[in-house]
């Protein structure tokens, strides 16, 4: 079947997308290495009024924004809705999307084709963060912190900051039952658990 489309994407942008409640460094290090596959990486925050975040979506976007400061290309935005929508609208031509284990693969396997069949002309790039980060998720680094532990070395040193302050106005947020595991969940519908 041929693939007909009107206003085809210009250049190499990748979206990444996800919850990033809060970012890890198993993030950053999926995005550093899209920033080399592609001339221009959009971190894709999900807003999902149906979870109660640790941080709010504006806080997300100005923290990526001071992580990814030195890096021109790597861009950050919020989006609701369909991904492939969105997808659409910015003119990217791939996601990115960060596999840690096999058990993430059945389910961004389903997200991929489903994306697919919405917009054949976008592709999913599958991309495995470094050995270190590869049980990282958000939602555990949020389950260990509101437990006492330590997460220096997980997360950016700008994240552990705006934790610490936000446990020290007793702000609970998303506390141990976050927005999910890393980056996952932004695919074909809205369920963004990542």
């Amino acid at each position: 079947m041929p693939i007909d489309r009107t206003d085809p994407p210009t250049g190499r942008l990748a979206l990444f997308p996800g919850s990033f409640d809060p970012l890890t460094n198993g993030h950053v290090d999926i995005v550093l290495r899209s920033a080399h596959l592609f001339e221009r990486v959009l971190i894709a925050v999900l807003v999902n009024p149906d979870k109660k975040p640790l941080f709010t979506p504006p806080e997300r976007v100005e923290i990526i924004r001071q992580v990814f400061r030195e890096y021109p290309n790597v861009e950050v935005d919020t989006f609701a809705g369909l991904l492939v929508d969105y997808a659409r609208r910015t003119r990217a031509s791939a996601i990115v999307r960060g596999l840690r284990a096999v058990s993430d693969f059945e389910y961004e396997f389903q997200m991929a084709l489903m994306n697919r069949h919405l917009e054949p002309t976008l592709e999913t790039v599958f991309m495995m963060p470094a050995e270190q980060y590869t049980y990282l998720s958000s939602r555990l680094i949020k389950e260990v912190f509101s437990l006492g532990g330590e997460v220096r070395g997980l997360v950016p040193p700008i994240v552990e900051e705006r934790m610490r302050r936000k446990q020290g106005a007793g702000v609970q947020g998303a506390g141990a039952q976050g927005a999910g595991a890393g980056a996952q969940g932004a695919g074909a519908g809205a369920q963004g658990a990542g």
